[in-house]
């Protein structure tokens, strides 16, 4: 098949574009061209490659004629962050293209009520934060049209990406590289809270592979939404013990509450770690598993230490002693 990715050359797409390639499908990458994928394949050079600014065509209200000139038979979506980008696409393929493919987010839940969380359960609080609100409305807005029987669509929705290329949400829900510092000491770490909460990440290959096992299974997924991340997930005491671990140190994490928290680092990192820990999410990945097929290779840990590795050999993260996992 023809299959459009939009926003190709990021997270997902440098494993998704080569997966889909080798499964034997024309590939077509829009991107704004600022960036190249995080990982070289060979598959690229097969890849046909469109320049195009979203934002731009989006204010138009060309954005779908950009995307159905290149008459595709699957489009998918990496890159939608409004319920007004999302419905416009759909009205443009809709009877034109035979699938579409969302990649939404697991904050389309709220702070959990139950762990863990399945697709369609009372098991959150509702959305949080316009990020969030968004991609919940995009995913019911797809289900919907597919309902109507509109268009085809299926929504998968990740947990924290990781992978080679950029850094992790580390143990205190942040991105402070200097977390990592500090582990690699080893001692006590200041957390904000009790330690207890959860972070659901995933690795960026593991997401595509749902992504493509979604595209072989078609009508298995029609209007589903799925959540994909790891088998399992990680609490912040639990993060910060492994990781320490990885640099052949021990930590302990003591737990102190957010306005000291908010006292031991900059206001960014402290609203990005109430963003990711308050929510604590854990999700159930069953139904991906029986409708797809679903299998991640990565534990959640694993898929770290790899991104980390990563920036510790390209010279992005500080660390007092190496790696000696």
């Amino acid at each position: 098949m023809r299959v459009v990715v939009i926003g190709g050359s990021g997270h997902i797409g440098t494993f998704l574009v080569p997966r889909l390639v080798r499964a034997g499908h024309e590939v077509i990458n829009i991107s704004r061209g600022t960036r190249v994928a995080y990982l070289p394949a060979p598959e690229w050079d097969q890849v046909r490659q469109v320049v195009a600014d979203r934002a731009q065509h989006d204010a138009a209200g060309t954005w779908g004629e950009v995307v159905t000139a290149l008459e595709p038979d699957v489009v998918v979506d990496l890159v939608c962050f409004t319920l007004t980008s999302a419905t416009a696409l759909v009205e443009a393929l809709r009877g034109k293209v035979d699938h579409l493919l969302h990649c939404g987010s697991i904050w389309r839940h709220g702070p959990s009520r139950t762990l863990p969380i399945a697709e369609g359960s009372d098991s959150t609080e509702p959305p949080v934060g316009q990020y969030g609100i968004e991609k919940d409305r995009i995913a019911r807005m797809l289900k919907d049209e597919t309902a109507a029987g509109g268009l085809v669509t299926t929504s998968l929705h990740p947990g924290h990406i990781v992978g080679p290329g950029w850094h992790p949400i580390g143990p205190l829900g942040n991105l402070d590289p200097g977390v990592w510092t500090r582990l690699s000491q080893g001692g006590v770490i200041e957390v904000p809270g009790s330690g207890t909460e959860a972070m659901h990440h995933v690795h960026a290959d593991d997401v595509a592979q749902a992504f493509e096992r979604a595209i072989e299974r078609r009508d298995a997924v029609a209007g589903e939404d799925l959540s994909v991340v790891a088998p399992t997930a990680l609490t912040v005491r639990g993060y910060i013990a492994i990781a320490a671990g990885w640099f052949g140190q021990q930590a302990t994490a003591s737990g102190v509450g957010w306005d000291r928290f908010a006292e031991l680092t900059t206001p960014e990192h402290a609203e990005v770690s109430w963003d990711h820990l308050h929510r604590n999410h854990v999700m159930s990945i069953d139904k991906a598993r029986t409708l797809l097929g679903y299998a991640p290779r990565y534990q959640p840990e694993a898929a770290v230490l790899e991104s980390v590795r990563w920036l510790i050999e390209n010279g992005e993260l500080d660390v007092v002693r190496p790696l000696v996992a």
